[in-house]
């Protein structure tokens, strides 16, 4: 069969499965469609058609499992195995260090008061405890307190939003409010919890917060829980803050809208020194930020009838947008709070985590803050006690010890003391050795009738990258109260002193 002839009949074949093709029905319909998408648009029609073949090619492909090949292991096997594998452990291991601390912790029977009572039947200096205005000792509180307690019971076994609130509580909400200035207030029944639940409650994945390296753990978890963008700047340095703002203010400038905040503290809690707020709120109203200021530590200890650090910087508490405070301190209470306008207080009570799920204050508690604060108020003199004694001691440690100084400011009741930089360089001491040090000084200060302790901190890093790392210098720990006399002050100052001496010149 020559070339002519094959190409007839394939033809006359075609020309078969056309008429076939014809007999079919819709077959008509296929056609026009074909003809009419193929002249409008012929790319169409050749993706329609790869398709189609894709479609022929799928379906006819050989099947084949999607199942891994598994070995099979008999029981044997598989009991080897499990004994060889060994899990991770959970926490760290213990060291010899922290074990020595255990069994040497001091336990205290009775209440933290100015002289407290351990177990081993001593009585001690009690230079440890956030006791800051004696109010442990005060027989009006105690009695108030035993009142509620009768009227109230000891607790109200439900979240305030679940009839978890009690009348109690909006008082001590009104009281706070008022004593700061803010137009409104709300209180969680945990101080560490009530930051941490904050920012989350506002900041959520893809904001900006912009925080100081040094800040608190309770902060740092708030932050990881936000899951916000972290921008850290370098600890209380405004200069580096405004860098990081108008570098964070650039970047955003082309992007879709998004929440931003400041987030610092008063009074730090790692390093004891003192925020500048006031250019802190110059900064935030140049790049239009919002501010988060905790106030854990310097509500209750700064101003001139305990505001905090507006009022010790002549700053008005509406600059702030959340003022959050600690009522367990120099309060004397228990729980925290979170002052703002009337928006800020009613969005966490649907919002925030530890409010929402967690069972209410005890009446108890918030009655003992109403009067404690109610006390600083009216009795603004013993504010004036305690930084009197703050001086005492300062006199007695930081311009007369050649092996420490304290690195907190002078309006600070909680004292860190850490060894010099001369000293540290001239030993050559690394952390854990400073650690070693500091709690040798904590043991012989206690044997000598005086408690302190030294400053602990757990391993901040919640972003999960090393160079955001903020690891506080070892520093000994030294809380005073308006609960001594000048001259018992000084004795204790003196008594630490002589500690450090003996500690620091013994040989090793």
């Amino acid at each position: 069969m020559d070339f002519q002839e094959a190409q007839a009949h394939l033809l006359i074949i075609l020309g078969r499965l056309s008429q076939e093709f014809h007999r079919l029905p819709g077959s008509a319909i296929l056609l026009r469609y074909i003809r009419s998408s193929y002249q409008n648009d012929p790319i169409r029609s050749a993706v329609e058609l790869f398709l189609v073949l894709f479609a022929v090619r799928y379906l006819l492909a050989p099947k084949y499992s999607t199942k891994p090949n598994y070995v099979t292991l008999s029981e044997e096997e598989v009991d080897e195995l499990v004994e060889d594998w060994t899990p991770e452990p959970l926490v760290a291991r213990v060291t010899s260090f922290e074990e020595a601390e255990i069994e040497k912790r001091p336990v205290i029977v009775g209440p933290t008061g100015p002289r407290s009572k351990l177990a081993n039947g001593r009585t001690v200096t009690n230079l440890a405890s956030y006791n800051f205005y004696n109010f442990v000792s005060n027989e009006l509180l105690k009695e108030r307190a035993i009142q509620t307690l009768r009227t109230y019971g000891v607790g109200p076994c439900g979240p305030p939003g679940f009839y978890g609130t009690q009348d109690v509580h909006m008082k001590i909400e009104a009281d706070i409010a008022a004593f700061l200035g803010t137009t409104a207030c709300i209180i969680y029944a945990q101080a560490f919890s009530t930051i941490s639940s904050v920012i989350p409650a506002f900041s959520k994945r893809g904001d900006i917060i912009v925080a100081d390296r040094a800040v608190n753990y309770s902060i740092r978890k708030g932050l990881q829980i936000s899951r916000s963008t972290v921008r850290w700047y370098e600890h209380n340095d405004t200069e580096d803050l405004q860098r990081v703002l108008a570098k964070v203010t650039k970047e955003q400038s082309k992007k879709p809208l998004t929440r931003r905040f400041i987030v610092t503290e008063g009074l730090f809690e790692n390093v004891g020194d003192l925020v500048d707020l006031p250019k802190i709120i110059e900064l935030k109203h140049k790049y239009k930020f919002r501010l988060i200021l905790d106030e854990t530590w310097s509500f209750g200890v700064l101003g001139r009838t305990g505001r905090g650090v507006t009022e010790h910087q002549h700053v008005d508490a509406a600059e702030v947008d959340m003022i959050v405070g600690s009522m367990a301190g120099p309060l004397c209470a228990a729980g925290g709070f979170c002052a703002g306008s009337d928006e800020i207080v009613e969005h966490q009570r649907l919002s925030a985590a530890s409010y929402t799920f967690s069972a209410a204050l005890p009446a108890m508690s918030a009655t003992t803050a109403s009067e404690t604060l109610l006390i600083l108020q009216t009795q603004p003199e013993i504010l004036n006690a305690l930084r009197e004694n703050v001086k005492a001691m300062w006199t007695q440690l930081d311009p007369r010890s050649d092996w420490m100084r304290c690195i907190s400011a002078v309006e600070n009741p909680v004292m860190l003391m850490v060894l010099k930089q001369e000293v540290v360089n001239l030993r050559r001491l690394g952390h854990e050795e400073q650690q070693h040090i500091l709690q040798d000084i904590v043991d012989e200060s206690l044997a000598q009738g005086v408690l302190i302790t030294r400053h602990k901190t757990i391993p901040p890093n919640p972003s999960g990258t090393k160079n955001e790392v903020f690891t506080p210098q070892p520093a000994l720990k030294i809380c005073l109260s308006t609960g001594f006399s000048k001259k018992e002050v000084e004795k204790a100052g003196i008594i630490i002193r002589h500690a450090i001496t003996k500690v620091m010149t013994r040989k090793r």
